[in-house]
């Protein structure tokens, strides 16, 4: 009888594929299939059936390299995080953190349903980690105590993703409605337009800086109020 097969319930996933150059089906191809079907179709859409129609395999030859969907998702974030470029360390702390929001930002913008996959999965590729660990890198280095360092790293995170789920949210209307981002922020200012002044007058006041928002202005802006609030701490603290 074959033995069977045991993993641990947490397990690195390395960097690289170690199947072989020569393996026609890999978890390097796996993923990037699955990565096109994310940006064609989302993260609802994704499943384990769908790669495997991709790939013109059996859904079942997928398993020898991929345990199933949650690890799949896994590999879609590793291989999304490798993408990351670091700030140079000799840079102040807070414009190192500043420079790291906005390329996560970024590389989260690339691919549809990104902020929803991060934030539906947890850190246990190669890439990933390595970005926690040189978030936490720079949080030491600027002096904050250990028990804060990842309280204030998901703080951060949380921020970034959310704001990109936002960002997409406004981009998928547009589109899903053959609207440009323009003529969809027009359709909202008319519909807060038609509201009562006398229960939403601060709605009707306020709706053209939140229709027409310029997305950079605003994620530097909160980005930085955020930088700034632990800046104070951190001197509190020193004090």
């Amino acid at each position: 009888m074959a033995r069977k097969r045991t993993r641990p319930p947490l397990e690195l996933i390395g960097p690289e594929d170690n199947e072989g150059l020569h393996t026609p089906l890999s978890r390097a191809r796996i993923t990037q299939a699955a990565l096109q079907l994310l940006n064609e179709r989302g993260l609802k859409e994704l499943s384990m059936r769908k790669v495997a129609d991709a790939l013109s395999v059996q859904t079942a030859s997928l398993y020898y390299h991929v345990q199933g969907k949650d690890q799949l998702l896994q590999l879609l974030t590793d291989k999304i995080s490798s993408e990351m470029d670091w700030p140079d360390p000799s840079l102040p702390w807070k414009v190192q953190l500043l420079s790291w929001g906005e390329q996560f930002r970024q590389v989260l913008g690339r691919y549809r349903d990104a902020a929803e996959l991060f934030q539906a999965t947890i850190g246990l590729g190669y890439h990933r980690l390595t970005q926690i660990e040189k978030l936490y890198h720079m949080l030491a280095e600027a002096g904050f105590p250990d028990p804060q360092i990842p309280w204030i790293a998901s703080m951060l995170k949380s921020y970034v993703l959310g704001f990109v789920a936002e960002e997409t949210r406004f981009a998928t209307a547009a589109t899903d409605s053959a609207s440009t981002p323009d003529q969809l922020s027009e359709q909202y200012n008319e519909f807060y337009s038609r509201l009562s002044p006398e229960q939403f007058p601060h709605l009707i006041r306020l709706a053209p800086y939140t229709v027409n928002t310029d997305w950079q202005q605003e994620f530097d802006f909160g980005f930085r109020v955020l930088l700034d609030g632990l800046s104070q701490k951190l001197a509190s603290d020193r004090s």
